[in-house]
């Protein structure tokens, strides 16, 4: 009879043990989704924000401007303005804004 309950005591001294590691594999894991998901949601939303300003960087009057101030670029005028010839041969001058 001791023999049995030895046995007995050691099955459930060992299944206490395995369920206690358990919960605690257990809630180690669900506290890492929970930070996992957090940190997703932040990036999302870093994510978006970042999305939002590169439309705003993007739009032509910010082109339009950043051209003309910081390459000093300009809109051309037929007198600014050559024109090539089919065959690569000849550079002409736009005389009064026609080729």
């Amino acid at each position: 009879m001791t023999r049995i309950s030895i046995a007995l005591l050691l099955a459930v001294m060992a299944s206490s043990i395995w369920l206690v590691r358990v919960q605690y594999e257990s809630r180690r894991l669900s506290t890492e989704w929970h930070r996992v998901s957090v940190e997703a949601r932040q990036l999302e939303v870093e994510h978006q924000r970042l999305l939002v300003e590169k439309r705003a960087q993007a739009t032509p009057l910010r082109v339009e401007r950043l051209a003309s101030d910081k390459l000093r670029m300009r809109t051309p005028t037929p007198a600014t303005t050559l024109y090539v010839a089919a065959d690569g041969s000849s550079l002409e001058p736009a005389a009064g804004g026609k080729p």
